[in-house]
């Protein structure tokens, strides 16, 4: 018989943003049973049958008794728009209007107008509504429905508390979840033509354009303090461009949908863009073409976006800066931005926004920007080339946005040397830009490996040809340690539970960038999940897992690192549309595509229970 001693690495975060492992071999300590255990005593004892559940039910919010206001009121902020506002209605695009009906064709905003937008982008097997075409209202949810399920073994030993004004909540976003795409005015979007025609579509999703009101109710239910959400731009501008009318029904709408919200005892977090740009900012372009940076064409780089942001966020926030106590201007820029003059566009669109809200409206909530990655882990800690290529990919994916707006500094040398047609900021647009975000919003999903290719950085970073597929990161990325282990479990796309390094990442983003920390999504779809039976599918404790692992090393990131995290928002709260796939779910509800109905996953009880019992209490 051969005993085996196991070799554990335990990782300690250092007084400065570096990796020290400590190595011993032996037993895994138990530092809760730090107490002899005594002899056991052996003995006959009656048996009877017992219920092995305890019967415990969601907390929900209770209802608002104040009311907070973060900025000046509607009829208050529309003085400090530059010009007047105008609104106007528009109908609903049919699959069967195949030609312009309405008669007003000489007014360049009227019904006409409208309908040829949706002609022009010609979508493909167009289905215009699912269910409903008004708003439901909402039903109380049974209490049959709010038992908790049974415990997972087990479970985090964690003795801390969230700070009491940390902010945990649910997000969504309107393209994913929405649906009604060409109803009440709204206008094509990206994402309406960047899917394949083979592959589902956004037309329809989740219905929540009718639903909302009973989704609220669902999440006050089980005790979900902030719903983040975003804002579909072509639903308050159809016609996008600054002097168009604004549409009626998509601000009636989001101001509904955010008092809503209020009503239920939780707090809105409003998103500006959630990767459905306009159309017409990639009406005229190959959407197929290959980007210099990221992984989509969302028209940033267009010489009239930065304006048309700007003007639209300026709407948003005139209309809601009052109940809303904090913004996104942008939801993971990169991935969408195609080539440096988008990244370019959108810092400077972004900053002009921050000093609109704050210094121009004197709004005193928070306002921000949340960005993609993956942390990128060296595939070797001790190898020089392999920490100089995870420190390029930090640049790459977070610096080139987060050096301006954070710290005023020059985009890094990796961007300005590599990205076809990047330029420096000037010492005047830095000092505009510096310090624009009041914290720094971040989607740590997972992490990823990363080490020096084949040939070196610099051979791949002169070399933009279509052939080399590591430009323009020109680093290895991948999924597997040193020693051959994946670095996590595997869920169904890429997301694996790394929930140690989600600790490591957060230091070296509050040590790195100096601002709160807000982890504004984090997920995991299990693999398999959509082809299960409904009840196999609602005992989801691989999300479970990845949930209380991640909240709990996040606790550890505030009390024993010192990391200021703000907040934490779960993504998502029911299963959506994932940009042409329903099979990898991320929700913490299941959604029935045919009747539309929602189901809680025990993930969502087990998250909320999870914090729920963390509260600092008085």
């Amino acid at each position: 018989m051969r005993t085996a001693l196991l070799s554990i690495t335990v990782f300690v975060a250092a007084a400065q943003a570096q990796q020290v492992y400590i190595t011993t071999a032996g037993y895994t300590d138990r530092p809760q049973c730090s107490q002899p255990t005594a002899s056991p005593h052996y003995r006959l004892q009656p048996f009877s049958y017992t219920l092995q559940e305890t019967v415990r039910y969601a907390t929900s919010v209770p209802a608002p008794t104040t009311t907070r206001t973060y900025g000046p009121v509607y009829t208050d902020a529309v003085k400090y728009l530059s010009a007047s506002l105008s609104t106007s209605t528009w109908g609903n695009w049919l699959p069967n209007r195949t030609v312009i009906t309405a008669t007003d064709t000489k007014d360049p905003y009227g019904q006409a107008a409208w309908s040829s937008l949706w002609q022009q982008a010609d979508i493909k097997n167009y289905t215009a509504t699912g269910l409903y075409s008004t708003t439901v209202s909402p039903t109380p949810i049974p209490s049959s429905e709010l038992v908790l399920p049974p415990r997972d073994y087990w479970g985090p030993t964690d003795c801390y508390n969230f700070p009491e004004n940390f902010i945990f909540g649910v997000a969504g976003s309107a393209a994913q979840i929405e649906g009604a795409v060409g109803l009440e005015g709204r206008t094509p979007s990206l994402l309406e033509n960047l899917i394949q025609d083979d592959r589902p579509k956004d037309y329809i999703t989740n219905e929540n354009y009718f639903l909302y009101k009973q989704d609220i109710e669902r999440l006050a239910a089980m005790g979900v303090k902030y719903y983040s959400f975003s804002i579909s731009w072509t639903r308050i501008l159809p016609f996008v461009l600054p002097g168009s009318p604004v549409n009626e029904q998509g601000i009636a709408h989001y101001d509904d949908l955010i008092n809503v919200v209020l009503d239920a005892g939780m707090l809105p977090i409003v998103t500006m863009l959630h990767f459905d740009s306009p159309w017409m900012f990639v009406a005229d372009d190959n959407i197929t073409a290959r980007p210099d940076i990221g992984y989509n064409n969302a028209g940033y780089q267009n010489e009239t976006f930065v304006e048309a942001f700007v003007n639209y966020g300026k709407i948003l926030l005139t209309h809601f800066a009052d109940r809303v106590p904090v913004w996104v201007t942008f939801n993971e820029p990169l991935l969408y931005s195609f080539n440096f003059a988008g990244i370019d566009n959108v810092v400077h669109a972004h900053a002009e926004l921050y000093h609109y809200y704050h210094d121009t409206l004197n709004a005193t909530g928070q306002i921000g920007i949340k960005f993609n990655d993956n942390f990128g882990v060296p595939r070797d800690p001790s190898n020089a080339s392999d920490v100089a290529a995870a420190d390029r990919f930090q640049e790459m994916q977070l610096g080139v946005f987060a050096n301006p707006i954070f710290l005023g500094r020059q985009y890094p040398d990796s961007i300005l040397n590599t990205l076809p047609g990047a330029r420096p900021l000037s010492e005047e647009e830095l000092t505009y830009i510096a310090n624009t975000s009041d914290f720094f919003g971040i989607d740590p999903y997972t992490a990823t490996v990363v080490s020096q290719p084949a040939g070196g950085i610099d051979a791949c970073a002169a070399d933009a040809s279509a052939s080399n597929a590591l430009f323009p990161y020109c680093v290895v990325q991948e999924t597997k340690n040193i020693y051959g282990w994946n670095i996590g479990y595997r869920s169904q796309s890429y997301v694996y539970i790394t929930p140690t390094y989600l600790r490591s990442y957060l230091f070296y983003l509050w040590n790195t960038f100096h601002h709160p920390v807000l982890v504004g999504e984090f997920g995991f779809p299990v693999f398999g999940e959509s082809l299960k039976e409904l009840s196999d599918q609602l005992f989801d404790s691989p999300r479970s897992v990845y949930y209380l692992s991640y909240m709990s090393e996040i606790l550890k990131a505030i009390y024993e690192d010192g990391v200021h995290v703000m907040g934490a928002l779960a993504w998502s709260f029911m299963d959506n549309w994932e940009f042409g796939d329903y099979g990898a779910q991320f929700g913490m509800q299941v959604v029935n595509r045919t009747t539309q109905e929602r189901f809680y996953k025990k993930s969502f009880f087990d998250l909320a229970d999870f914090v729920g019992a963390r509260q600092r209490r008085a």
